[in-house]
């Protein structure tokens, strides 16, 4: 395994940030239902929650969001089931 070149904070790619936790690391942020909405308009095919609503988005390194569940503990369960490293952003 080869170890990332290490960039000051401005220079860091996403390519190089996702490197740094391997492909197992995600992390877990609130989102707003209306925002997430926002970025991806057909995130819920039916039985949208109220536009107020917290979820829990779990994102790869790269910021790819993989999951979003309506709360924090099945979000952590949701990766830690796949196998992955979950952490908490804020």
């Amino acid at each position: 395994m080869t170890t990332p070149q290490l960039h000051s904070p401005q220079t860091l790619t996403p390519e190089a940030f996702a490197a740094l936790g391997g492909p197992a690391l995600v992390y877990v942020r609130q989102i707003r239902a209306v925002d997430l909405l926002a970025i991806h308009p057909d995130a819920f095919a039916e039985d949208a929650p109220a536009p107020e609503q917290v979820l829990f988005a779990v994102h790869g390194a790269d910021g790819t969001c993989m999951a979003v569940l309506s709360d924090r503990e099945s979000a952590y369960a949701a990766a830690l089931a796949h196998d992955l490293a979950p952490v908490s952003v804020h």
